[in-house]
C-alpha cells in the first residue's frame, strides 16, 4: 500500500475519530461513520492508518517547518505566522496561542488517533490481519506517536502521557516527569526498530521503517544527551552514536542536494529516512504560495552571510568574496536556498513576491519551479522531508566529536556532506572546541529552514547569547532563560478541573 493512494481518504476517514452524533439517544448512528463499526476488514485498516499519517500534516509539523526557523537567527515571518515573531520579541505566554497551542493541540489530537487505531487493532480478529501485518501497524502508528511525543517533550518538557484512548471519567490527566515522556518515545521507536521494515524507506515510500525509527530517536536522544543545560551526557551520546552508526550505511547522500526538495525527485532520492506526503489535486500544501508568494520566511542577513565562500574561508573574509553578487563564489547550497528580491530559475523564469520582502532575501528550498506563478490556486505536493542521510550524518560526526574529539570518522563525515555542495574539507587539526563549531556552523547552512535550529539552539543551551543583541533590522529580540520550556495552553488548563498544572515560569 502507498500512503498517498489513501491520503486522499483522509478528510472521510476523520470521521472515525471525530464524527458528530445527530441522534444523542443513538450512540452509533447508522447514516456515520463509527469506530465500534467501521473496522470491519483489514483495508479499513490501511485507511485508518492514512488518517494517522495523515495527522502530521498540519503546518508546524510540515510544511511550516521553515517558520520553525523563523523562532531563530535563522529569518524572519513578516506574518507572525505561529506567533513566532511575538515569541521572538518576548511574548511567549500561556496565551500567546499560535504554535504555542498548536504543537499542544495537534500533537495530542494526532496521539488520540494512534491510541483509538491500536485498541481497535488489540480487538481485530480478523484472517486477513497477520501477526506480520498486526506488527507492521503498531510500529508505523507508534513511530507517529513517538514523533509526537518528541514535539511535546522538547517544547514543553513535563506533560500528561496518554497512551489509551480517553473517556469523560479520564478525559483530565496530569503531567508526568519528561524522562517519563522520553521513556515512552524510546519505547515505541525500539518497537519500530525491532518489527518494521528493514528496507530502506524508498523501498515503501509514505511508511515508516526501521531506520525511519532508528533516526528518530537519534534525534530524540541528542536533544536528551544535553541535559536541558548544554552539557553533555555520555552515556546517552553513545547511544546517539549507535543508533547513527546503524542508519549511515542504509542510505546515500543525494549526489545534487535540492532533489531531496524537489517534488519529481523526493521519492526516487536514496537520502530520505521519512517525509510527511501530499499529493495534487486533493491533498496539497502551501509552499509555493507561503514561501514564494508571501515571502513568510524571510532568511536575515547574517544567515546568508553565514553560507562560506567556495574556497571554504568566510565571506567577507575569503578573497574571493564578491559585495556585487552575493552568489559569486558561494557555497552552492546559497543560491538554491535563499532567493534575493525575486525568485530567480534561469533562462527568463522568474517570479516577484506579491508581498514584501522585508529582509530582501526570500526561502527558495521548498519552491517548485514548475509551479509559477506561486499563488492561492498552485498546487503544490512536495512532500515535508522529515528525517534524511545528511541529518544522521551530522548527528554521528556531533556525537563522535563530543565522545572522542575530532577523529578520523568526524573529518570523514562533513568532508562527504560538504563535498556533495562543492564544498573543501575542513582543515586539518581543529581542536575539539574548533570541530563542535564546525558541525554546528554545518547544520544551520545544510538543515537551513528544515525546522531544526530552534531545536538545535535550545538543547545547545546557547539561545540568548545567539539571539539576543542580534542586528535583524527587523525586529529586535528578547530571549528569556525560561523560554527553554514553552508553557502549556491556557485554554487546557482552564478546562482540567485543577488537575494539569502550569510550567512554574509561567504561574
Amino acid at each position: 500500500m502507498n500512503t498517498k493512494k489513501y491520503i486522499l481518504l483522509f478528510a472521510a476517514i476523520l470521521l472515525i475519530f471525530d464524527s458528530c452524533k445527530k441522534d444523542p439517544l443513538n450512540l452509533n448512528p447508522p447514516d456515520q461513520i463509527a469506530t465500534t463499526t467501521f473496522f470491519k476488514q483489514k483495508s479499513d485498516f490501511d485507511e485508518a492508518l492514512a488518517a494517522v499519517y495523515g495527522s502530521m500534516q498540519t503546518e508546524e509539523f510540515s510544511y511550516g517547518m521553515g517558520f520553525r526557523d523563523c523562532l531563530t537567527d535563522d529569518a524572519y515571518n513578516q506574518f507572525n505566522s505561529g506567533s513566532v515573531t511575538s515569541i521572538d520579541q518576548g511574548d511567549l505566554s500561556p496565551t500567546v496561542g499560535g504554535y504555542q497551542q498548536a504543537i499542544y493541540d495537534d500533537a495530542y489530537t494526532s496521539i488520540a488517533r494512534v491510541n483509538n487505531f491500536l485498541t481497535q487493532l488489540a480487538a481485530y480478529n480478523g484472517s486477513d490481519v497477520t501477526d506480520a501485518i498486526r506488527k507492521q501497524y503498531m510500529g508505523e502508528v507508534m513511530f507517529v506517536r513517538a514523533f509526537m511525543y518528541y514535539q511535546l517533550y522538547t517544547i514543553y518538557g513535563d506533560i500528561p502521557l496518554v497512551t489509551k484512548p480517553l473517556t469523560l471519567a479520564t478525559e483530565n490527566q496530569p503531567k508526568v516527569p519528561a524522562a517519563q515522556i522520553l521513556a515512552q518515545i524510546e519505547s515505541d521507536l525500539n518497537y519500530g526498530i525491532a518489527n518494521l521494515g528493514t528496507q530502506p524507506y524508498i523501498s515503501n515510500y509514505g511508511h515508516a521503517c526501521a531506520s525511519s525509527a532508528q533516526a528518530l530517536l537519534a534525534r530524540v536522544l541528542i536533544f536528551a544527551a544535553y541535559q536541558g543545560t548544554g552539557v553533555v551526557d555520555p552515556t546517552i551520546m553513545t547511544q546517539v552514536l549507535n543508533l547513527c552508526k546503524a542508519v549511515v550505511p542504509q542510505y546515500s547522500l543525494d549526489p545534487t542536494y535540492i532533489n531531496v526538495f524537489r517534488d519529481a525527485t523526493q521519492a526516487s532520492s536514496k537520502e530520505v529516512i521519512f517525509t510527511i506526503n501530499f499529493l495534487a489535486p486533493n491533498n496539497t500544501a502551501p509552499w509555493d504560495l507561503y514561501y514564494g508568494n508571501y515571502d513568510a520566511c524571510a532568511p536575515y542577513e547574517n544567515m546568508v552571510d553565514d553560507y562560506e565562500c567556495t574556497d571554504g574561508l568566510p565571506w567577507g573574509t575569503s578573497p574571493l568574496t564578491d559585495k556585487v553578487n552575493i552568489f559569486n563564489n558561494r557555497d552552492p547550497r546559497l543560491s538554491v536556498s535563499i532567493f534575493k528580491g525575486f525568485v530567480d530559475w534561469g533562462n527568463g523564469n522568474t517570479y516577484v513576491p506579491a508581498n514584501p520582502v522585508p529582509t530582501g532575501y526570500g526561502t527558495k528550498k521548498f519552491l517548485e519551479p514548475t509551479n509559477i506563478p506561486y499563488s492561492f490556486s498552485t498546487l503544490s505536493q512536495q512532500d515535508a522531508v522529515i528525517l534524511r542521510e545528511a541529518e544522521v550524518m551530522l548527528m554521528y560526526a556531533e556525537a563522535e566529536n563530543e565522545l572522542n574529539g575530532p577523529d578520523a570518522t568526524v573529518y570523514q563525515l562533513t568532508t562527504a556532506i560538504r563535498a556533495r555542495s562543492g564544498m573543501p574539507a575542513y582543515p586539518a587539526g581543529l581542536t575539539q572546541d574548533q570541530m563542535r563549531q564546525r558541525i554546528r556552523h554545518e547544520r544551520r547552512i545544510e538543515l537551513a529552514f528544515e525546522g531544526l535550529r530552534h531545536f538545535d539552539l535550545v538543547r545547545w543551551h546557547i539561545a540568548g547569547p545567539t539571539l539576543n543583541g542580534l542586528n535583524t533590522g527587523v525586529i529586535t529580540f528578547n530571549w528569556q532563560d525560561k523560554f527553554y520550556q514553552w508553557p502549556l495552553p491556557q485554554t487546557e488548563i482552564d478546562k482540567s478541573d485543577g488537575v494539569l498544572v502550569q510550567n512554574p515560569n509561567y504561574k
